[in-house]
């Protein structure tokens, strides 16, 4: 039984009901439906393969079940079923201040729509967030310093009063270039200032990935923005002179999301991806000094990503 004075503390939440998208997969092409369903207290994320039949199709949306972090974040059961490029939904989930969604999807790849997280969030909040009653959201608060290093790529999670993204990215591509940005994730500023931030690749990395067979779902200026040199070979430019960065800081959001539980602590990435973000994590949960679990008050939960935001924090792309 939850002692009465958890009351006080901000409780869990999930979709009030539920919604769908369709559309192709960045890497595989394969179309795909999905729909984000409500969800119970303490469920968390979980998705269902609705095409699998014969074996397990459900797959917990954890650190631990990432099985592939090359090019984006794959998670998959013991069973083996498989889905990839879930980083976006998770930041939009994430963004919103969602904790619970069953998440039922036809394919092995969730769409990738315009290659942000915008539409998803879009979708969430034209639904609506619903608070679960005598649930208390537990948060993890990092204690001490956690760092990964993969030759010049660095993660590293501190110890802070909400939640915290600061990135760096250096590409030898002059349209891209060195870009740094740094945020804190309260008060709509994902839904404002990155959520509609596009996936990004090199001309030279589209045609080793179509190559290999994959990317074959991207469209340059549709769901996803290439640069070749020193220019921008995606028709309608960019949305934001620094686009690159703020998508990274997206992924990161999407990939530290699945903790299973909001973090208070502060994100660094220079030239980290999916796979770094992951080592992160795994390095945090393997040290059981580096964190607490927390239970949310109403102090905290004002400045989580999810919380005092609308549909009018994001930009119109959506």
């Amino acid at each position: 039984m939850i002692p009465k004075q958890a009351k006080a503390a901000k409780v869990q939440t999930t979709i009030r009901s539920s919604v769908t998208f369709r559309g192709k997969g960045l890497h595989s092409g394969r179309r795909a439906q999905m729909t984000v369903h409500p969800a119970s207290a303490g469920m968390g994320v979980w998705f269902r393969r609705t095409d699998v039949i014969g074996c397990d199709a459900m797959i917990a949306a954890r650190w631990s079940s990432v099985c592939n972090a090359t090019l984006c974040t794959e998670i998959s059961n013991e069973a083996g079923v498989r889905v990839s490029t879930i980083e976006h939904l998770m930041a939009a989930l994430a963004g919103c201040g969602i904790h619970n969604a069953l998440i039922e999807i036809d394919g092995p790849e969730v769409p990738i729509l315009d290659g942000s997280a915008a539409p998803f969030a879009a979708g969430f909040l034209a639904r609506g967030v619903r608070e679960l009653e005598d649930a208390p959201l537990m948060l993890f608060q990092v204690l001490r310093p956690v760092e990964v290093r993969v030759g010049d790529a660095v993660a590293r999670l501190d110890p802070a009063e909400t939640l915290e993204i600061a990135f760096s990215i250096a590409f030898e591509d002059a349209a891209i270039g060195t870009q740094q940005k740094h945020l804190v994730m309260a008060n709509g500023a994902f839904l404002r200032e990155l959520s509609d931030s596009r996936t990004f690749c090199r001309q030279a990395d589209v045609d080793d990935m179509r190559a290999r067979g994959l990317a074959l779902g991207g469209e340059p200026g549709e769901n996803a923005v290439v640069f070749d040199g020193d220019r921008v070979s995606s028709p309608g430019g960019l949305r934001h002179k620094d686009e690159p960065v703020r998508h990274k800081m997206l992924d990161a959001l999407g990939d530290l999301a699945l903790a299973g539980a909001p973090i208070l602590g502060r994100y660094t990435g220079h030239r980290a991806g999916h796979a770094m973000t992951n080592r992160l994590l795994r390095a945090l949960f393997a040290d059981p000094t580096a964190y607490r679990l927390v239970e949310c008050d109403e102090v905290r939960r004002r400045d989580l990503p999810g919380a005092r935001i609308s549909r009018a924090d994001i930009p119109a792309v959506a």
